[in-house]
């Protein structure tokens, strides 16, 4: 089909005037409304205004303007005798393509809490114009989206106004992915708040990935990653950094306030943290807690990363690097290393909601955004927890919260020294923090640990006096938790309980 008619009204008009001058070039006739018709004429172009057609102003504040048998006609008619005889009797022009741009709800809605705003940014016309445009994609282009205007400006210049059935199909299939994109966006905020329960979500952009899991395994990313980063150079990033990347900013998410902290984690768990008085100390401290499984790991910091923290980390090969921030002599020495990944991060946000797929289906909760607070601790034996015994036990909550299920975390002087994660057993997960501690040489005496749930039996509070440990963070909620209690008492040991269950699977 070759164009000679088109219908432009849209919000956006970035990118737009090399589009009108084109198709006017191309001797289309060019219908428009309200602020982009005034726009095409100041570009000095001919317009014909969509009232001549429909006989009425815009009304009712503009949310009227298109809504009309002279508009929709022209735009849903076939190419055929029938339909075209009908268009000639009404005085209904063709339309053979429709450009639209719709108000940004999306945008508003982030930029504002005022529902008479954003009520007011639910676009009528425009969606009406897309979907009705789409449908007749065989004899209509439908350019529904400023993001499609380069696509339709390229294809205007190398088929000099003449669109393939490919082409309007396709237009066509982007048009009702804008469509059904808006609508999803406008139910999640209708829905906010009530009990109504569905899952929808739209997300606008994606990524294809080098591969999934694994190298057999096909990947996209569906985000927007340039919302919450700016990547400062590396390698493209693969599924399982994504993964890892995530786990990172999650666990940094309960470390962003106070003292300068560094993270180090493989394969979304933790196996180094700590907090110091510099960025250097606390690096150095985590990379102690394990330096073996460092290596090849994903490195993140609450705090902007300096020249001489930048230099020791250099020395060892990492995945990714994640800070708020990072002194330019630091980026001198980190960005000669081109392979490894840079992250600046914009914020180091808890998400809302958390969604998988699980079975035929999916899965959607709250995200665990809960972190226990000194208030909200309840002592439960004879010996009450040293301030100093709080602050560490607090320190290994958040470091336990962000291991997998079942996980205990050994802290001493704000350092992760032992972690056991994703064990069948809580004694096993014990086992495995105390042999990874004394593995890397560290003094069990007087640290405190944390575990994700609550302990069935006594056992566990056995093994970690044994070990030196001198007060437990954990979350009760056993039948048996007296059981427990008195064996911290038999041993002088103080115990701390929460309420708050940290499962992660």
């Amino acid at each position: 089909m070759i164009l000679r008619s088109a219908l432009v009204s849209v919000f956006s008009k970035d990118g737009l005037e090399p589009i009108i001058r084109r198709l006017h070039a191309l001797g289309v006739q060019l219908y428009s409304t309200g602020g982009t018709q005034g726009y095409i004429e100041k570009l000095g172009i001919p317009v014909i205004a969509v009232e001549t057609l429909t006989g009425y102003p815009s009304i009712l504040d503009g949310r009227v303007k298109t809504l009309h048998p002279a508009i929709f006609g022209g735009i849903l008619a076939r190419r055929e005798p029938g339909h075209l005889a009908q268009l000639e009797a009404y005085k209904i022009p063709e339309m053979d393509c429709v450009i639209v741009d719709l108000y940004p709800f999306e945008e508003t809605v982030a930029a504002t809490d005022d529902p008479a705003e954003i009520i007011e940014k639910i676009d009528i016309g425009g969606v009406s114009l897309i979907r009705a445009a789409a449908k007749n994609w065989k004899d209509v282009v439908v350019v529904a989206s400023k993001d499609e205007y380069k696509m339709f400006l390229d294809l205007l210049n190398e088929q000099e106004g003449e669109f393939s059935a490919f082409n309007c199909r396709e237009f066509a299939r982007r048009a009702f992915k804008v469509t059904s994109n808006y609508d999803t966006a406008i139910y999640n905020w209708f829905n906010e708040g009530t009990a109504d329960i569905s899952f929808k979500h739209s997300i606008h952009r994606s990524e294809m990935l080098r591969y999934g899991e694994n190298p057999h395994q096909n990947g996209v990313f569906f985000g927007d990653f340039e919302q919450v980063f700016d990547k400062l150079q590396g390698k493209a990033i693969s599924y399982n950094n994504l993964v890892d990347i995530d786990a990172a900013v999650q666990l940094m998410h309960e470390f962003q306030k106070g003292k300068p902290a560094f993270a180090i984690l493989k394969h979304t768990n933790a196996c180094g943290i700590a907090s110091r008085n510099t960025l250097l100390e606390a690096w150095q401290a985590a990379l102690a807690c394990d330096t073996t499984s460092a290596f090849g790991g994903i490195f993140i910091a609450n705090t902007k990363v300096d020249l001489d923290t930048a230099r020791e980390i250099n020395q060892l090969f990492y995945e990714v690097l994640i800070a708020p921030d990072f002194d330019s002599e630091a980026l001198e020495i980190l960005n000669k290393k081109d392979q490894r990944i840079l992250l600046k991060s914009k914020r180091f946000e808890g998400k809302k909601r958390a969604f998988r797929s699980l079975l035929n289906g999916v899965v959607e909760q709250d995200a665990d955004l809960r972190t226990e607070t000194e208030a909200e601790l309840k002592t439960v034996t004879k010996r009450p927890a040293t301030p100093k015994e709080v602050d560490e036990l607090l320190f290994a909550a958040k470091c336990a919260k962000h291991l997998k299920s079942n996980a205990i975390a050994l802290v001493k002087e704000q350092q992760l020294i032992g972690m056991g994660c994703g064990q069948p057993s809580r004694v096993d997960a014990l086992r495995q923090a105390i042999a990874k501690a004394k593995s890397f040489g560290f003094d069990l005496k007087g640290a405190v640990m944390a575990s994700d749930a609550f302990f069935p039996f006594p056992d566990c509070i056995e093994i970690a006096h044994e070990a030196g440990i001198s007060a437990v963070i954990q979350p009760g909620g056993s039948m048996k938790d007296q059981d427990s209690i008195n064996a911290c008492d038999a041993h002088g040991m103080a115990m701390v309980m929460t309420g708050l269950r940290h499962f992660r699977h």
